[in-house]
């Protein structure tokens, strides 16, 4: 890890489940990969950003990481345990996940390899 990462792992001690972004199944559901734990640090805030698809969308949260996650995956905070089985296939169904909505990952200045990695989460509704 880097400087700054080595900073953010001392602020990232919350934990969240991360689904990846699911895929059609062919009969217009999706399948989600399995879910994984993420430590972050989660902060609950309503903030007007652009989302990866270039429309204004509303955000609920943001979560810093130290992981690369990718845009329209999902996450909730909290763990694996707090969720059943079939929450775990379907982070759709699970009260309190967020898509993310925005995906954004910064190097640091002069840095190729030390980065600021945030998710932006909503339900992706357009305003």
């Amino acid at each position: 890890m880097g400087d700054i990462e080595d900073v953010v792992a001392e602020f990232i001690v919350q934990t969240a489940v991360y689904w990846g972004p699911g895929t059609n199944d062919g009969y217009g559901s999706k399948v989600w990969p399995d879910p994984v734990e993420v430590l972050c640090r989660w902060t609950d805030k309503t903030e007007i950003v652009q989302s990866d698809n270039g429309e204004e969308a509303v955000s609920s949260a943001n979560a810093l990481v130290n992981d690369d996650l990718e845009y329209e995956g999902y996450m909730f905070l909290g763990t694996l345990d707090d969720l059943d089985s079939s929450e775990e296939d379907n982070p759709m169904t699970v009260d309190g996940a967020w898509r993310i909505i925005r995906w954004q990952k910064v190097p640091m200045v002069f840095e190729t390899d030390d980065f600021v990695r945030t998710a932006y989460l909503g339900s992706g509704s357009q305003i």
